[in-house]
């Protein structure tokens, strides 16, 4: 009877075991579903593997030679000789692209695709006598050559008073629904004519309601700002991605449709990953669309491997552009240097000298004699979140007795490339030493990458400027005082940047170590574009504004900041710098 009860008692401390482990399991799966660890949708989760996309920019602005089209150049003279979709699929795939972003409308209003919505249309061109449709023809090259496609369509209109950063908000209210109309019937054209779509560009945000069609017409598309967006500009067009570089964030910045890179949280209840788009015409300029005498822009070969570093090798999506010419081809200049940007990745990273995946704090990789290292790889299984916080890279010479670290490092998502001088390993591992959640290694691997190029040499960031000052008598203790910036020669490229109040020195004997709280602010006005736009200023602390430019914008545009200041009792001076946000 004693031995009955004593097997009874057994038995059920391990059905109560038992219990436990599932509670624990099922606690564990309801804290990353109750936002704890936020997962990526299917959508999310397919765009991040793609890593590499192509952007392809045409538009009326190419025959003008500017950035944006001013309506100039007659429609008749739009005729493409010699545009082959197949080519620009050719090039794509030629440097790993695995998606084509085609900017199907820019902001002149020029439509691709045979519209009813405007006259400002391929329709009536001369290219096919007005019966082509580069779109069509591009969804079907993509299908051919097992390329996805993503779409661009401008939100806002010129022809419609619809400018740069207006999201499709027209100057005159009368046209607002009429414009609408018009807006959400080229969504539908474009996503219901062309097969599937993977990825809708809003530039600048979009405040005409269109979720209704991205729900129904492309349910597998990821979303690039806008109130549907489930990714995030990364805040600048330098191909340059933060680290640690964080996919999530509150889904109260997600929700104003213009959240960057800079709201990562990696504690946020929402996930949204950064894309970094970058123009090819870059080396010491930045043009998106091609015109004569430009290939003195062309990124250098080792200007795109630095790029590649830091965008792709930081665990984002790259998409960098393509600019066909007048004749509709991307020209051989930028073809071979397509070309070469691929040979080179797949030398250094096709082949790995060896690779593991593994689950747990710590993955190690055994080399049968000395091995020389000088790159890493990780990668996590994003569908279980990011959950790696914080790890540590290490090689040992004698098999494990000794350790010697290489790299720390934090985020590491969907890949993490890490490039050290060249080591002679028999062990290397890598120790994840703070994480949301047990790790969940795809891939850790090492390489040996021997290159002529020197690339990843610019480290250095940009400067503050000053741009003004205050002393003591400069703002009133009693009334408010109007103070106008002029940003217009410091804001001249895309990105983010921060204006701030530094104190230089105050009546209380406090230095410029302290910011200079006896000043108050209200009333912040930000004019760019030619238009208000409150909705890109932001105020980061008592001190420190931030605004976001997000359109190129043409020379005759100034920045201007404005707001009310008063002191409180004590005065100080100081200098009122602006900088540019760089990663």
């Amino acid at each position: 009877m004693a031995e009955s009860k004593t097997n009874k008692f057994i038995m059920n401390r391990k059905q109560v075991l038992f219990v436990c482990c599932i509670f624990v399991a099922w606690f564990s799966c309801a804290d990353v579903v109750n936002g704890q660890i936020p997962l990526p949708s299917p959508a999310q989760l397919h765009w991040q593997q793609k890593e590499r996309m192509m952007f392809l920019c045409l538009d009326p602005a190419t025959w003008q030679g500017r950035e944006y089209d001013d309506h100039s150049c007659p429609i008749e003279q739009i005729h493409l000789s010699a545009i082959n979709t197949d080519q620009w699929c050719e090039v794509a795939r030629s440097w790993g692209a695995k998606t084509i972003l085609f900017v199907a409308k820019h902001t002149g209003g020029f439509c691709w695709w045979q519209t009813q919505t405007s006259e400002y249309s391929i329709r009536n061109t001369p290219w096919k006598n007005g019966k082509g449709d580069v779109l069509k023809d591009l969804s079907e090259s993509c299908r051919k050559y097992g390329l996805e496609l993503g779409i661009y369509v401008y939100p806002g209109d010129d022809l419609w008073g619809a400018g740069i950063g207006s999201g499709g908000i027209t100057k005159d209210p009368d046209k607002q629904e009429a414009y609408n109309k018009v807006f959400r019937q080229q969504m539908t054209e474009v996503l219901t004519q062309y097969g599937s779509v993977r990825e809708v560009w809003f530039d600048g945000s979009c405040h005409i309601s269109v979720a209704d069609l991205l729900q129904k017409y492309a349910p597998d598309a990821v979303i690039f700002q806008g109130p549907s967006a489930t990714l995030r500009w990364v805040g600048n067009e330098d191909g340059i991605a933060p680290d640690p570089n964080w996919y999530t964030l509150s889904s109260k910045d997600l929700a104003t449709g213009v959240a960057t890179a800079l709201h990562s949280d990696m504690n946020g209840d929402a996930y949204a990953p950064v894309e970094v788009d970058v123009p090819l015409l870059k080396h010491g300029g930045h043009k998106w669309f091609w015109a004569p005498g430009t290939d003195s822009l062309l990124l250098t070969d080792e200007e795109l491997m630095t790029l590649y570093y830091k965008s792709v090798g930081r665990g984002s999506v790259l998409l960098l552009n393509a600019t066909p010419d007048t004749s509709g081809l991307i020209p051989a200049s930028h073809v071979a240097r397509y070309k070469a940007f691929g040979e080179e990745l797949a030398s250094r990273f096709d082949v790995p000298v060896k690779r593991v995946s593994g689950r747990g704090d710590v993955i190690e990789l055994t080399f049968s004699k000395p091995t020389e290292l000088n790159h890493t790889i990780i990668q996590e299984d994003l569908s279980k979140g990011q959950r790696v916080m914080e790890y540590v890279t290490e090689y040992s010479t004698d098999g494990g007795k000794a350790w010697t670290v290489l790299y720390r490092g934090s985020s590491v998502g969907h890949k993490k490339i890490d490039r050290f001088p060249t080591v002679r390993a028999r062990k290397m591992r890598v120790r994840f030493t703070k994480s949301k959640a047990t790790p969940e290694i795809v891939k850790f691997a090492v390489y040996d990458v021997k290159s002529a190029l020197l690339d990843m040499n610019n480290e250095s960031g940009e400067q503050a400027v000053v741009i003004g000052n205050w002393e003591g008598t400069t703002f009133d203790e009693t009334e408010w005082k109007e103070l106008t910036l002029d940003l217009t020669p410091y804001v001249t490229k895309i990105g983010q940047y921060e204006i701030h109040f530094q104190m230089l020195i105050h009546d209380s004997g406090r230095r410029s170590s302290d910011d200079p709280d006896d000043l108050e602010f209200k009333d912040l006005r930000l004019e760019m574009y030619g238009q208000d736009r409150r909705i890109d200023l932001e105020q980061v602390n008592r001190t420190t504004f931030r605004i976001v430019r997000s359109q190129q914008t043409l020379d005759e545009f100034k920045t201007i900041l404005r707001m009310q200041v008063k002191r409180k009792s004590h005065r100080s001076s100081g200098d009122i710098v602006i900088r540019r946000i760089t990663y």
